[in-house]
Order: C-alpha cells, then sequence, then structure tokens
C-alpha cells in the first residue's frame, strides 16, 4: 500500500501540487527563467533546472543552490522551501520528476533565487510495507541527512512526526496521515566559509594525551560558571584558562550533534517536572551542531561558534574529540517518530528483524544502523570527513561501537568493512579513534576491538582499580596488570599501552565524588523505578550513604578519591577523567543522569574553590605524569622495567586477600636520560596501617615523597622540585587506604625539567 488519503482540512492543510510555473529547464545548466510566484504573489525562486546528483544535501552551484537525497523505493519526491523554522506551510513545493531529477538512486535538482538562510525539507511518497521493510510516508516533514544546521528545533515535537496510526486495533498496519510540518524542526542552509586564522590540527601524539570528558551545555550552564554565554559553544572558550591551568590536552565532547532535548514524555516523579534528553545519545541530523548550544543571535550561527570553539581551543593546544553516535538514531522502534531515513529508506538505513517489521535493538534505544550497508558506510564516512575537513574536529569517540561491526542480520564480523574504512581513509589518517568496545546486544570487544587504529575505553581498568581500592579480595594481581597498560588485553592483537583509554569514572555512571559516597545508585528522578543505571557500581559509602558531616567519615572518601586518580594517572596508557571530577562534582548517587538538565548534571563552579585540594592534586599528577616518560611509555613494561614488591621487601603474594603492593619502576633505558628517576609506588587498600621496607634507590639516590594520600592537604602533594626527602630511607608507612609515590633523586640526578628546582626539603 501508499501512504495515500486526503490531508485533514485543518490548519496544517498541505498542497502537493507543483508549481506549475516551474518546467524543467535544458540539462545545458541554469540560465534565465521566468519568476514563479506563489499565492502571497511573492516570488520563491527564479528557475529551476535538473540539478546535479552529488555531492549529497544542499550546496551551492552557479548562482543557485543544488539539493540532492537518496532513496531507492521513493516513487516521489518533494522539495519544500520554507520562509521561516515555525511555518506549517511552504511558500514552494517542487515535485522532482523521475525522469528528470533522478539518477539511480539519488533525487536531485537545482533551484536559482534562493540562497543561504533558505529553510528547506523533503517530503517523499512510496510503499506503506512494514512486513517489507518499507514506511514511506508523505504526510511527515524529513530532514536532509546531510543538513548542516537545523533551526526550529525549539518547536520540536516528535508526537507529530510518528508515522503510525495509534487510532486503528494495529497501529502497525496503517499510517498515520497527520501532517507534522508546524511541529517539525527543518534544515537551514548556512555557508561554510570561515576564518579559520591558520589552524591547522594539533596532532597530539597519544603518549601526551590527558582527555577530559565533558558537556558543552552542562559545562558553563550554572549560574556560578560566570560565563557570558553559557551552555553553549562560546562558553567553552571560556574555561579555556581554566582547562590550561588544570594540564588536559583534548576535551572529549558529549553528543554535539542535533538531537531534540524536548523528546521525553515522562516527568520527574519527586519534582513533577517534564524530564529532557540531557546527554544527547539520540542522534538526528549528524552533521548538525546543535542550535541550542549556539548564541541563537541569528539562524544557523552555532555552525561558526562551533568552528570558533575549535579554533580557540587549538590556539591553546586543546584538540577536540566528538562523541558521535553512529550506532542509532532518534527515530527509535516502530513506534517512534519518522525524521529521516526512516522515511528516506527505511529498509537499508536500519537492521530489520526477520519479520522486516521490527528493528533489530543492539543499542538499546529501540533500532540499529545497518552500518555495514554500503550505503550506509557512505553515509557514515561523509559524516566523519565533514567534521574534520570542515569542522576541525581532531577525532572521534565512537559510541557503543561493536554495532559498527555488525552485518546486516547483526552478527559481529571478524573484519568489519566498516571500521577497516574508517582507519584506512585517506582523510582519517590523523584522527584520533576511540572505541566504546561493547554495545546493548551482548558485544563487549575490549581488547579485541577489531585493527590497530582504534583505541579502547577499557572498562576493565575502571572496574578492576575500583574493586581494588574497595577493598575486594583477589585483586592484586589485576592492579598491577592495568597499572602496566593491560597487557592481558592488547599484546597478543599487537597492539600496546597507547590503547587503552585508563578512566575510572565518565558520564556513564557515578561520579568520583558519588562513588565514594555510595553504595548503591539513586536515580529515583529518572522516573524510571530506579531499574535504569548499572546495578553493581564497585562503589562504597565508608559507613554513612550519602553526604555526611562526619570528618573520619569523609576523611576517608577524599583519601579514596585520591587514590582513584593517582592509580589512573600512574598508569600506561591515555588517562580520560570525567569533567567536574576535579573539585567533587555530584549528582546525589543518580549513576545514570541522562535526562537530568538541571543542577544534578550542570557544573556548580562554587566547588572549584570549596574542593580546590582535588583540583591542585590533579593538576601535579598531570604535570608529574608530563615530567616522568617512562609512564606514558609506548610499551609494556619488561621484567628489567619494574620490580614487584610485598611489604617485606620480597615478592607480592599475588594470590593472597592481600590488598597491598609496591613497585620500583625503573627509567626508561631504551631513551635514558640524566634527569630520568626511578619511581616506586605503593598501595594499601586495607582497613590497617601497613609498612613496607623499601628497596634502595638505584644509582645510588635518595627517596622523596611526591604523593602520600594518607597526608592532609596541603601535604598530599609535593610540587616540581619540592619533594621530600625521607628520613627513613628503607621504611616507609602508609594509613589504611593510602598511597605514595616515592621519586629516586639525588645530586647526580636534577629534576627532569628545563625549569631551574628549588632546594629540596626535608621530612621530620
Amino acid at each position: 500500500m501508499i501512504c495515500t488519503g486526503a490531508l485533514k482540512k485543518q490548519r496544517n492543510t498541505h498542497s502537493f501540487e507543483k508549481i506549475e510555473a516551474l518546467q524543467p529547464l535544458p540539462s545545458s545548466g541554469p540560465r534565465d527563467g521566468q519568476t514563479a510566484t506563489n499565492e502571497s504573489g511573492r516570488p520563491p525562486f527564479v528557475e529551476m533546472d535538473i540539478g546535479k546528483p552529488l555531492p549529497f544535501g544542499a550546496s551551492e552551484l552557479e548562482g543557485g543552490i543544488n539539493f540532492s537525497v537518496f532513496s531507492r523505493h521513493a516513487e516521489k519526491v518533494w522539495l519544500e522551501l520554507f520562509d521561516a523554522p515555525e511555518d506549517e506551510k511552504p511558500f514552494a513545493s517542487i515535485e522532482l520528476e523521475p525522469l528528470a531529477h533522478r539518477t539511480g538512486d539519488i533525487w536531485h535538482v537545482w533551484i536559482g533565487g534562493i540562497g543561504l538562510g533558505q529553510i528547506y525539507a523533503f517530503r517523499m511518497q512510496g510503499p506503506y510495507q512494514p512486513q517489507e521493510g518499507h514506511r514511506f510516508n508523505r504526510f511527515k516533514l524529513l530532514l536532509d541527512p546531510y543538513a548542516h544546521a537545523l533551526a526550529g528545533t525549539r518547536g520540536w515535537d516528535f508526537r507529530y512526526a510518528r508515522g503510525i496510526d495509534f487510532s486503528t486495533p494495529e497501529p502497525d498496519t496503517a499510517c498515520s496521515i497527520e501532517d507534522n510540518a508546524r511541529h517539525m524542526a527543518k534544515c537551514l542552509l548556512t555557508t561554510t566559509r570561515f576564518d579559520w586564522q591558520g589552524d591547522r590540527p594539533l596532532k597530539h601524539p597519544w603518549s601526551e594525551t590527558i582527555l577530559y570528558e565533558t558537556h558543552v551545555k552542562g559545562l558553563t550552564i550554572h549560574p556560578s560558571s560566570a560565563a557570558k554565554q553559557p551552555g553553549t559553544f562560546l562558553g567553552v572558550i571560556e574555561k579555556i584558562p581554566y582547562f590550561k591551568t588544570l594540564g588536559i590536552t583534548a576535551l572529549e565532547l558529549m553528543p554535539v550533534q542535533e538531537f531534540n532535548e524536548s523528546e521525553l514524555v515522562r516527568e520527574n516523579p519527586l519534582t513533577g517536572e517534564l524530564l529532557r534528553n540531557y546527554w544527547g545519545y539520540n542522534t538526528v541530523s549528524f552533521l548538525a551542531p546543535k542550535e541550542s548550544y549556539g548564541s541563537e543571535i541569528e539562524a544557523g550561527c552555532q555552525v561558526a561558534e562551533f568552528k570558533t570553539m575549535v579554533r580557540e581551543l587549538h590556539k591553546a593546544g586543546i584538540e577536540v574529540i566528538l562523541d558521535i553516535v553512529l550506532n542509532h538514531t532518534a527515530e527509535g522502534d516502530e513506534t517512534g517518530p519518522t525524521l529521516n531515513f526512516r522515511g528516506m529508506e527505511n529498509s537499508i538505513y536500519y537492521m530489520l528483524r526477520t519479520d522486516r517489521r521490527s528493528y533489530r535493538n543492539y543499542s538499546g534505544c529501540g533500532n540499529s544502523l545497518n552500518c555495514n550497508h554500503p550505503v550506509v558506510r557512505g553515509f557514515i564516512l561523509d559524516c566523519l570527513r565533514y567534521w574534520v575537513i570542515e569542522m576541525h574536529v581532531d577525532g572521534f569517540r565512537f559510541d557503543l561501537a561493536s554495532v559498527l561491526g555488525r552485518d546486516r542480520e547483526g552478527e559481529v564480523l571478524t573484519n568489519p568493512p566498516l571500521l577497516e574504512r574508517i582507519a584506512e581513509d585517506a582523510l582519517l589518517r590523523d584522527v584520533k579513534l576511540i572505541a566504546e568496545a561493547w554495545d546493548a546486544g551482548g558485544a563487549y570487544q575490549v581488547g579485541s576491538f577489531p585493527g590497530l587504529r582504534w583505541c579502547e575505553w577499557n572498562g576493565r581498568f575502571r572496574d578492576e582499580v575500583r574493586r581494588f581500592w574497595r577493598g575486594d579480595d583477589g585483586m592484586v594481581g589485576a592492579l598491577a596488570t592495568r597499572l602496566c597498560g593491560s597487557a592481558d588485553l592488547y599484546q597478543r592483537t599487537g597492539k600496546d599501552p597507547l590503547h587503552s583509554i585508563n578512566f575510572i569514572t565518565c558520564h556513564d555512571g557515578f561520579t568520583l565524588h558519588d562513588l565514594v559516597t555510595y553504595s548503591r545508585k539513586h536515580n529515583e528522578a529518572n522516573g524510571e523505578g530506579n531499574r535504569d543505571g548499572a546495578d553493581e557500581n564497585f562503589s562504597e559509602n565508608y559507613g554513612v550513604e550519602g553526604e555526611t558531616e562526619d570528618p573520619a567519615i569523609n576523611a576517608v572518601r577524599t583519601r579514596q578519591m585520591k587514590n582513584l586518580l593517582a592509580t589512573l594517572f600512574m598508569s600506561r596508557g591515555v588517562p580520560m577523567m570525567l569533567g567536574g571530577d576535579e573539585f567533587r562534582r555530584t549528582q546525589g548517587g543518580n549513576n545514570n543522569a541522562y535526562c537530568q538538565d538541571n543542577e544534578v548534571s550542570w557544573y556548580n563552579w562554587s566547588l572549584v574553590v570549596q574542593n580546590r585540594q582535588i583540583f591542585r592534586f590533579i593538576r601535579e599528577l598531570i604535570a608529574f605524569r608530563r615530567r616522568h616518560r617512562v609512564l606514558t611509555a609506548e610499551h609494556f613494561y619488561t621484567g628489567d622495567d619494574i620490580l614487584w614488591l610485598g611489604p617485606d621487601g620480597g615478592a607480592p603474594q599475588w594470590d593472597s586477600g592481600g590488598g597491598v603492593l609496591g613497585c620500583l619502576i625503573y627509567p626508561e633505558k631504551r631513551e635514558m636520560r640524566a634527569a630520568e628517576q626511578p619511581l616506586c609506588l605503593l598501595f594499601n587498600a586495607k582497613n590497617e596501617p601497613e609498612v613496607f621496607q623499601l628497596p634502595k634507590a638505584p644509582d645510588n639516590r635518595l627517596w622523596h615523597r611526591f604523593v602520600d594520600t594518607g597526608k592532609s592537604y596541603p601535604h598530599d602533594v609535593r610540587g616540581q622540585g619540592k619533594e621530600l626527602l625521607l628520613k627513613e630511607q628503607g621504611v616507609y608507612r602508609l594509613l589504611p587506604h593510602s598511597m605514595a609515590i616515592l621519586v629516586g633523586a639525588g645530586p647526580s640526578s636534577p629534576s627532569p625539567s628545563p625549569q631551574p628546582s628549588p632546594s629540596r626539603e626535608r621530612e621530620f
């Protein structure tokens, strides 16, 4: 069947009749023609021609605009032009004749007399046959998958975009004939011109990379940020001095591609407020930066403001990594809205079940993109290239990346063509590629994600480091393995420690503060009966669930945060921290705050002063890591590089319940410098103090204390050149739940920095 029927006689009645004055011109190209007018008497455009099939999307061409869109099974295609994004009726609806405006599966048209700032969308008519995978519906306005900007997103209402008729006994057997133009955002044609001021990719090596995961809106929307442009791309620029002081080298931005913040229809049961899609992992338009993250001083300004943000971050030496969601779209399952892909070519863009009516759901969000279909592969490559070439981003973190390695039936491929194509693409060779190497369908590929170009979020590092410091039995060996770069995961496939993105916390889960404050999740405000979010977080509250005034409990919590951070930055691999952890940002125990667009998620910058000791601690750890290249080497430790210690100075008790471990890390011998120093790391996760017998520092050096998390602020960490000489060189006492970092230094071993070293203090 075809979704037909008289349009409802209501305010949004729409004419699909082709404007008679728009006659195709000869194929030789655009030329002067008669001006066509619409009902209002305004000239919608000067002329029309066949156009070109490439490039996809809307692009300037010979004094007009060329439009190109893919659909294999559409029978009719309309291009609709609007005066304003809130308009329910276009000033022109142009039907594309297949004989003239179709080349293969690509529909195209050239329109003269319009230009930048033009608002447009498509409609398509074709078979509505869910049992065959086809869901064409000409009553639903469709967004150009290649649109570079959207307008009118504040008026979005996905309820009107649903393609099936819920009034029938079997909704999926009938299509909705309610027009949704008034409730739909629309595409906006924007300029590609921008003054990059000579900007070039930074190309920081992985060994020098420190990732900071953050949210564009949440970073500066709180009044305490004092940002002039809160919650925007420009607001991020205002925090550059802060980022430089902290020492990070790359921002990993949660989704910035256009999504609908208002798509949720659920309320917060605690407040009655409507919940919002805060995180943004439900992309609508993959090439369009989010409109609400712009200043909105004019339509489409978000594009130039995103570029401005990238340019200014690059000037400060900070790379931009985009978290991109190419595993599914915001169209959801068969009951979801028809926004673009479903209404253009549902059977190609999505993985469908054998009944062809329903969707394979490896994302947990209702559908899965058919990533290894050649057409979808091409779209994904075009998307990535656009963000690199036109927007100057430095890399991508691929959400639920294992979906990208599944075939059309959902099977995980050994050598997925898409992943290889991304890795080998000539235009993407220098960008950073990070995989979240699992999905909601059961695939878990940490350590085995295909290809040597891909780094991976190391979930094993997160879980096992958390468990060690929580005091779980049998975690000593696991800690040692993660500290050394996770050779058990990466070495067998020819990878090295820098393939491991090490992290303790990320957006998905507890913040660092909450990890040591709550033993269980508290997601009641999400309106899902506390069923959402991970149940096992390997967290601990140390005596009281939630906040407390008990100084002893708070002291343990502070030590544990420092222990986790110090382990992260002393481990081989690439460290990533969650934004706000450096000043103890809390979500009140919510470990799945995807729908909390409020103070639960926003960064409260007053905490920077209140918790300055954590900020200082991280800043010094980052600087220390940068000075000691042995921590950032691209190869795994050998037996000659590291000596493992138990408290008695002998071999550790790997199989015991222990909770204590020490190691001596020798200077990097492959590139020996006089300034390289040996390091001694001591760990005590027990509830009792521990005394370590120290090995003698190599080369007649003396041990100096850089970190002891058992010491109170400001004695917990020492700045460069201010490490304290140990009074007792052969023994070190650690408090319960504490860690120490010692540096072997002496007269023959100056501080590894071009800066002059102040005289060292002695510990008494």
